[in-house]
């Protein structure tokens, strides 16, 4: 059934953050109700929408990185590839500071 996908470590450990954030998201929100409110984002958001933008902030800096994963090892001179637990890394910091901050 999953056999179209390349499983590594990190594609699961995110697919697994992802479901885990929507879970705890959606008990959240049925503990208390969100409120609109605004921050750096260019638009007053709830938390939901804070998540959907930063989810899609995390999908679009891992596929840039992988992406350009061979000219940032040519920039830097790597014998290989950086590996992709950098930018899971910088996705998440990313979407933190989305949640908090915007």
């Amino acid at each position: 059934m999953f056999d179209w996908m390349v499983w590594t470590t990190p594609v699961a450990v995110f697919f697994i953050c992802i479901v885990l954030m929507l879970a705890g998201m959606t008990a959240w929100e049925i503990r208390s109700a969100t409120v609109l409110r605004k921050g750096w984002l260019p638009i007053a958001t709830t938390r939901g929408d804070r998540l959907f933008i930063g989810l899609l902030m995390a999908a679009y800096i891992n596929l840039a990185f992988v992406g350009l994963g061979d000219r940032i090892a040519a920039w830097l001179s790597l014998s290989g590839e950086p590996s992709v637990w950098i930018s899971f890394v910088v996705s998440m910091a990313v979407l933190a500071l989305v949640m908090r901050k915007g």
